[in-house]
């Protein structure tokens, strides 16, 4: 009943739900329960409530199945409570065109769903968020800097993109919990080398760091203990592409191991391979895999954002 009680508040506060809106709940077998709580919340709301429940997808950026998709842009409200993203896919784009608002949960549980960044003012963070998001879209270039590393990206002609925690208009879709402003830089216009030390999509809180490198947008390599786990990015061009630059903007995020909350964190910033083509980009690939950075140094054009993990605007 907890979660049934949370999920009220979510639908309410972040989703404004209203009787008799179509209400689609998308889970899979492994994040059921809190599938299940979602959809008794949007039944207790008096909206057309509907739950589908998939196998888990093999990795983040996978297609659902064609009948989920379908029933998705049919949908005023979708929710996708689900162990692995489908925040890129096409699905997801498709079913915001058609004027559904989406929250996408990739990995949630129960904790998150009572503390960290799902307890945040979602005033505040939408407020702030959207100002980050306007000092991406402004930029023309970006530099990463931590122990020694540099990365610079392209961002020119390229909008920052505002994820706030708040999809109330048609057609408005993110995360939750969420906090984030991203962007997705050129796909050819990326160099240099840099630690990822956070947590990585696949794999949860990294015991030692990756070292990254990048030439043209394209991974070239990477070093660490764990590198093996992330094979699937040296399978193809597209999926070894640097796709994303991210910056949190929740207060109340930590890392927890869970990408869907890690990106969120302030003092981090996070880099993305593969799919990029819903939020201004034009690469497709099979997956999306976020790699967090924490406490780096980060400059839009010659403005320094964060220094050291703390912001300076």
């Amino acid at each position: 009943m907890e979660l049934v009680e949370i999920g009220k508040n979510i639908l309410t506060s972040c989703m404004n739900v209203r009787p008799k809106e179509q209400v689609l709940v998308v889970t899979d077998d492994e994040k059921y329960a809190i599938g299940q709580a979602l959809y008794q919340a949007a039944k207790v709301l008096g909206s057309e409530a509907m739950l589908m429940t998939m196998s888990p997808r093999a990795v983040s950026g996978q297609e659902p199945p064609a009948a989920v998709a379908a029933a998705m842009k049919a949908a005023d409200v979708v929710l996708c409570p689900m162990s692995t993203s489908i925040t890129h896919t096409r699905a997801k784009i498709e079913a915001a065109a058609a004027g559904a608002r989406i929250a996408t949960m990739p990995g949630i549980t129960k904790d998150m769903f009572t503390k960290g960044a799902m307890t945040a003012d979602y005033r505040r963070v939408m407020e702030f968020t959207e100002r980050v998001a306007e000092l991406l879209t402004k930029a023309s270039t970006a530099r990463i800097e931590k122990q020694g590393r540099v990365m610079t990206l392209d961002l020119r002609g390229r909008p920052g993109v505002s994820s706030p925690g708040i999809y109330r208009e048609k057609g408005q879709a993110g995360n939750l919990p969420s906090g984030e402003a991203y962007i997705a830089p050129v796909e050819t216009g990326a160099n240099g080398s840099m630690v990822i030390d956070g947590s990585v999509v696949g794999i949860g809180l990294l015991k030692e760091p990756l070292e990254v490198e990048v030439k043209n947008g394209v991974l070239q390599s990477i070093r660490g203990k764990e590198a093996e786990k992330l094979d699937i990015l040296l399978k193809s061009r597209n999926n070894a592409t640097l796709c994303e630059l991210g910056i949190g903007t929740n207060y109340a995020a930590g890392l927890v191991g869970i990408i869907l909350e890690d990106e969120k964190a302030y003092q981090t910033v996070h880099i993305a391979f593969g799919t990029n083509v819903g939020f201004g980009g034009n690469n497709q690939a099979d997956c999306h895999i976020d790699g967090i950075i924490k406490n780096p140094t980060l400059y839009l054009d010659d403005k320094l954002v964060m220094l050291d993990g703390v912001f300076q605007i």
